[in-house]
């Protein structure tokens, strides 16, 4: 049964479209068939799997706008295990155009449709803004996987976030939850990361995953090398959280095991 997830969080530089990488890019290592979306006007996810957003022939706008078929548009980077569904600026008007269709907000839900029994995981990387974008993601997924940093307007970011996430439950998506929150950027040293930690704990209990993504240099540099960590550096701290975390996942959902290499 294949398991759609959003990553999501209004707020741009909390570890988003890095985990969405990583996390693709660590489930493909436990021989699970992923699907990257792109979502995501700025294209970093797609930059980041080594695809050039530049020279593209086509894009997730043209899948939305139904111009092509999924299958014309999804690209399986050499050596990365994972399909991507790329993006680039023209997201900008796929944003705009599907405000004028009547079922502009099913758009992504209609097009996963024909290639979602191909994949375990679909991850989808939502724009850095609870826009059409993003509530395309919402009702086309199972759940919402929120990176934050536990930092001082974290909490209030994070309200609004699980108020649409719970509207488009209720409106459109019955189905839709909160998959987890993910604390990213994470110093131990700092008391106010371990005190938003604590009331993250307070407030969600079980859906804070107990994996923690450090502050990791090699994270950093990954993106612009248009490889994900475990690729660039398997030995760094960062790909082993993103390996802890995709076993948390896993365990989540069906008790699954950690099999990594190849047969």
């Amino acid at each position: 049964m294949t398991r759609i997830i959003a990553i999501a969080n209004q707020k741009g530089g909390v570890g988003k479209t890095t985990t969405t990488i990583n996390l693709a890019a660590s489930l493909a290592a436990t021989r699970r068939r992923v699907l990257l979306v792109d979502l995501d006007a700025q294209g970093n996810a797609t930059m980041g799997c080594g695809v050039d957003k530049y020279r593209l022939l086509y894009s997730v706008r043209d899948v939305l706008l139904e111009a092509v078929t999924p299958q014309a548009v999804i690209i399986h980077p050499e050596g990365l295990g994972f399909g991507v569904m790329p993006a680039n600026a023209d997201m900008t008007e796929a944003e705009i155009k599907l405000r004028e269709m009547p079922a502009g907000d099913f758009a992504l839900k209609l097009a996963l449709e024909s290639v979602a029994h191909d994949y375990d995981y679909i991850l989808i990387d939502c724009p850095p803004a609870l826009s059409k974008l993003t509530v395309n993601a919402f009702v086309a997924a199972d759940g919402v996987l929120i990176p934050m940093q536990c930092e001082y307007y974290a909490l209030e970011g994070l309200t609004a976030l699980v108020d649409t996430i719970k509207k488009i439950q209720r409106v459109i998506n019955p189905r839709l939850e909160i998959e987890g929150l993910l604390r990213t950027m994470f110093d131990p040293r700092n008391n106010l990361s371990n005190d938003v930690s604590a009331q993250l704990l307070q407030h969600f209990g079980d859906k804070v995953y107990r994996t923690l993504v450090p502050r990791n240099v090699r994270l950093a540099e990954a993106p612009s090398h248009g490889l994900p960590a475990i690729t660039y550096d398997p030995s760094s701290a960062g790909a082993k959280a993103y390996l802890a975390l995709a076993g948390e996942l896993l365990r989540r959902h069906d008790g699954g095991q950690m099999s990594l290499g190849s047969e």
